[in-house]
This record gives C-alpha cells, sequence and structure tokens, in this order.
C-alpha cells in the first residue's frame, strides 16, 4: 500500500480528526503522564482482598500463639510477636495489608492483653506510648518494605527493558538487507509491546507500508496522521496530542540526517494503554530502527557509487581499448587487405601470404582483446555462468595449446603433468580461456625463442598448475597488483594490452573456489600458480571393508 507525500498539517487532515481532536485537547487520555503517577500511587494501596484477610489472620494466629503465655511473659515480650506479624504482612502482602496489620496488632493486644481485658478501656496512661509505638513502628516497617518492593521491581522492569533493548539492537546488528531489518523490528516491536506493527517508508514521492502477518491496513485517515508525523518530526495519532482520535500510534524513525519512515502501533487489546516508561522504550526501539535503515540505506548508496566509479573506469577502459588496443590490429587488417585489393600492386605469393598471416594475427588479438573485455564485464555485473563438471587437465592443457598454435611455433613448450591426475570438477570452456590468458601473458613478456614450462601436481586436497616463462619477471612490489584491473607492468618494449587477462583470471579461478597469484622464478623470469579443489572421491562399504 503506497501514500502520496502532501504538504499537509491537522488543519488538512480529515474533519473526524478535527472534531474528535478538539475534544481531545480539552480531555486528557487515560494514560496521559499526569495521571499515570496518581494511579502509581493509588495502586500501592489497592491490593487484593485474600491479602488482607491473610493479613488478618496472621494477627489472630499471633494472638492465640501468645494468649497462653500472658501469665508467664512480660507484657512488652508479646508486642515483639505482634511486629514480628506486621514484618511478615509487609514483606509478603505489601503496603495496604500490612498497615491493617499493623492497626489490627494495636487493636489485638489492648483487647486481649491490657487490663480491663476485653474491652477497649484505659486503666494506666502508660499504655498509650505502648500502641503508638507498635503503631508507628509498623507503619515504618510497612512503609519501608513497600518502597524497597518498589524498587526493586522497578529495578526488574528496568532489567527487562535493557535486556529487549539489547536483544533488539543485535538483531538489528545482525540484519545486513533492509528485508531482513524490517521483519526483526516488527517482531521484536510486537512481542514486547504487544502491539500490532506497521512501517511506512519513503520510496520516490510515496509512503509504502510494510506488515509482517498482519491484518493491519491504512485507510486514508491512518495514512494522513502517518504522513504528518513523517513531515513534522514528530509522534501522532493514538494516546498523542495531535490527532489522538487515530487508530494507530505513529512515530517518526528519525535520525541526525534526517527522517527515514514512521513506525505505527495499534494495541491488540484497545483498552490497553502503554505507560510511560513503554513509551520511552518504544521510542528507543523507534530511534534504533531508525539507525539501522539508515545504515542499509548508506551501504546501498557507498554500493552504487562504488558500482558507479567501476563503471565508469571500465568505460573508459572500453574507450581507451577501442582508440589504441582495438585500432591498432584494426589498422593493421585495414592496410593487409587495401595492399591485397590493389590490382597495380604485384604481390609475389610468398608476400601475399605474409600479409593475410598478419592479418589473422591482427584479427585474433582484436578477437581476443573482445573477449576479455566482455568477461569483465559479465564478471563485473554478476553475470558469469559456471557450469561445473568433471574434466581432465592435460586435456585442458590441449585445448590452451591447440588454440594458441600459430604464436607458440617459435616457443619451446614444457609439460610436466602425471598421467594420473584425477578429473577436476571445472568449467571446461572458462578454465580453458584462463589458461590462454596465461600463456598469452607469458608470450607477451618473455624473449622470442625462451621456454615456457606448464606444471601440474596434486597438493593436499588441491590442483596447482603453473605457467612459468624466462622472462624479466615481475617487480617485487607488484606482484600482487598484476591482478587488478587495468593494471599493466611497465615495460620499456611498450607492450600492448588492457591489464584486464590476469584480472579475469582471477576473477574466473575464485568463482571455482580456487585461488591465483604471481611469483619470481630464480634465475630470470615469473610464475603464476592456480589451484583448484580436488573433489573427493566416495568410498563404498565394499571399498572401505577391502
Amino acid at each position: 500500500m503506497t501514500t502520496e507525500i502532501e504538504q499537509s498539517n491537522p488543519d488538512a487532515l480529515p474533519a473526524y480528526t478535527q472534531s474528535q481532536g478538539e475534544q481531545s485537547t480539552r480531555r486528557k487520555p487515560k494514560n496521559f503522564p499526569g495521571n499515570i503517577a496518581g494511579k502509581g500511587r493509588a495502586r500501592l494501596l489497592r491490593q487484593s482482598w485474600p491479602d488482607y484477610v491473610k493479613s488478618l489472620g496472621l494477627v489472630a494466629l499471633v494472638t492465640l500463639v501468645a494468649l497462653p503465655f500472658d501469665y508467664s511473659f512480660d507484657h512488652a515480650n508479646l508486642v515483639m510477636l505482634y511486629l514480628l506479624a506486621e514484618v511478615i504482612a509487609a514483606t509478603r502482602f505489601g503496603l495496604g495489608p500490612s498497615i491493617v496489620a499493623a492497626l489490627s496488632s494495636v487493636m489485638a493486644y489492648h483487647y486481649f492483653f491490657i487490663l480491663p481485658r476485653f474491652t477497649f478501656d484505659i486503666e494506666e496512661a502508660q499504655y498509650l506510648l505502648t500502641f503508638a509505638g507498635l503503631l508507628i513502628v509498623g507503619l515504618v516497617i510497612s512503609t519501608l518494605t513497600a518502597r524497597v518492593r518498589e524498587q526493586a521491581n522497578a529495578a526488574q522492569h528496568r532489567e527487562s527493558q535493557t535486556a529487549a533493548s539489547y536483544d533488539f539492537s543485535r538483531s538489528l546488528a545482525a540484519a545486513v538487507e533492509l528485508e531482513a531489518i524490517i521483519p526483526a523490528i516488527i517482531t521484536h516491536v510486537k512481542r514486547v509491546f504487544n502491539r500490532e506493527v506497521v512501517i511506512l517508508l519513503p520510496e520516490g514521492d510515496a509512503l509504502t507500508s510494510h506488515v509482517l502477518n498482519s491484518n493491519v491496513t491504512l485507510d486514508e485517515h491512518e495514512q494522513a496522521v502517518a504522513i504528518w508525523s513523517f513531515q513534522n518530526g514528530q509522534p501522532a495519532g493514538r494516546g498523542t496530542q495531535t490527532l489522538p482520535a487515530a487508530r494507530m500510534r505513529y512515530h517518526p524513525l528519525k535520525t541526525a540526517r534526517g527522517i527515514v519512515g514512521v513506525l505505527g502501533v495499534k494495541p491488540v487489546d484497545t483498552s490497553g494503554h502503554l505507560t510511560p516508561e513503554q513509551h520511552r522504550l518504544l521510542g528507543t526501539f523507534a530511534s534504533q530502527s531508525a539507525v539501522a535503515i539508515e545504515r542499509i540505506q548508506l551501504a546501498e548508496q557507498a554500493q552504487q557509487a562504488q558500482l558507479l566509479r567501476e563503471t565508469e573506469k571500465l568505460q573508459a577502459a572500453l574507450l581507451n581499448s577501442i582508440s589504441h588496443d582495438l585500432r591498432t590490429p584494426l589498422s593493421s587488417i585495414t592496410g593487409v587487405l587495401s595492399s591485397l585489393c590493389d590490382d597495380e600492386a604485384h604481390l609475389d605469393e610468398t608476400t601475399r601470404r605474409e600479409l593475410v598471416e598478419n592479418a589473422w594475427e591482427e584479427a585474433d588479438r582484436m578477437n581476443r582483446l573482445v573477449a576479455n573485455l566482455l568477461d569483465m564485464t559479465r564478471l563485473q555485473a554478476g553475470a558469469m555462468r559456471v557450469a561445473q563438471e568433471l574434466c581432465d587437465v592435460q586435456d585442458l592443457v590441449g585445448v590452451a595449446l591447440a588454440e594458441l598454435s600459430n604464436k607458440m611455433q617459435d616457443r619451446p613448450i614444457t609439460l610436466n603433468i602425471p598421467a594420473n591426475l584425477p578429473l577436476i570438477s571445472m568449467d571446461f570452456v572458462l578454465m580453458a580461456h584462463v589458461l590462454v590468458n596465461l600463456l598469452d601473458n607469458a608470450h607477451k613478456y618473455s624473449p622470442p625463442g625462451s621456454p615456457i614450462e606448464i606444471q601440474a601436481r596434486i597438493v593436499d586436497t588441491r590442483l596447482e598448475i603453473d605457467i612459468a616463462d624466462r622472462g624479466l619477471g615481475i617487480p617485487p612490489d607488484e606482484t600482487m597488483r598484476v591482478f587488478e584491473k587495468f593494471y599493466r607492468v611497465q615495460r620499456a618494449d611498450g607492450t600492448s594490452g588492457t591489464g584486464l587477462g590476469l584480472s579475469i583470471c582471477q576473477g574466473i579461478v575464485e568463482v571455482h573456489g580456487g585461488r591465483i597469484w604471481a611469483d619470481n622464478r630464480s634465475g630470470g623470469g615469473a610464475v603464476i600458480t592456480l589451484t583448484l579443489p580436488v573433489e573427493q572421491p566416495k568410498t563404498t562399504k565394499t571399498e572401505a571393508l577391502e
């Protein structure tokens, strides 16, 4: 459900909110903070009637226990029994029953133990001091005990609020996407406050509502209240001074950078109201939710900015390749075709063949450059698909060498590939492209006629393939940078290239769950090593027994 955002204020909202809102401004709502304090004090005196009965029964029990000792104990000692009853009543039953116990203790002590007995007459005025002391001590004990219980309950309540806030913040911190943040907010708020929850987030010029397994629907009146809260950055709706006739209470999700949305809550039981402490906790939840949503939005913006920078960099590389790396072979091909088409040019068969071979090499070079650019584009967009199957390493190396057969004619190739290598799970076409790029790189950066070595072996549970040459090697501080996009080792001979080949190799190898790195060889030259995981064969029960 979406709501168009318009400039609105309470005067512009539907008429029903105005009429009811004016009445609400003259009459404080039930959960207005000024009324809560008075209700809290009254609640201290309001106990269930069984507690009062129990306190009276406790005094009666003390009286029955004390009667047999009337003549053998001093009356001052019997007073201690009534004080004990008052302490028990205060700790077990609360303030109201403890006060009743104090009053009934004075009356029982006077009636049963002070002469004349079984009357409330007083012959000696000294007993008035005893009665006053018993009553005052009982009331003090009751008040102090009730205060301690109230503080203990408040501490327990604060602890539960802190635990709820911590659990809520931990859930938000674990979420890394907006699709996970919203259910976490709704679930926690609904569980802690027993409220139906809706979250409204701006999308373009509209507010979009998000609910989770709920029948909450927002009509145009509720939407208008939510819009007012979003635009003014203040709570509105039920239980507030602004548009209190609404069915839901709306909290703006506010951060230092602005308002990122609105949190709406509606009680499951319409007679239920939040206490001031719950309102503060709900405000804390709203602040944490706003920060979490803003964090996700900033992360998405940063990711989009990074993607934009990479796209711009790729576009610049494409333009550079088109203007230089692709233009050079095109110029060569155009020149060859022009010479072949020139009727006045008298070319013998050998010259003609050399021109055709040169055009072929330039076309193959241009095709490889275009393929690298397209592969990098797919890697950058995450669109490269890997179709893995069990493949033979010798076949893989053979296909790569066959593709470069014309270029590698003047190079001695040394192969060291054991015949007993297991089949490796890989995308054959992509891995062949990796080997072609590595071999072409070795050919490009090593002197003509120098050897190129290919070695494969199993190390632990991984296949390692080395492509080694006898060129100038790689500067030690650039062995890691050669795999960066568009990065090329600067050579005096001006070797051409886009700087994408090794980066593409790294992307394809990592998609297969492997690694690739470069190093220098002793005696000169560079070696590039890639690893791929070896799929462990499953052992049958028969093999295990053998």
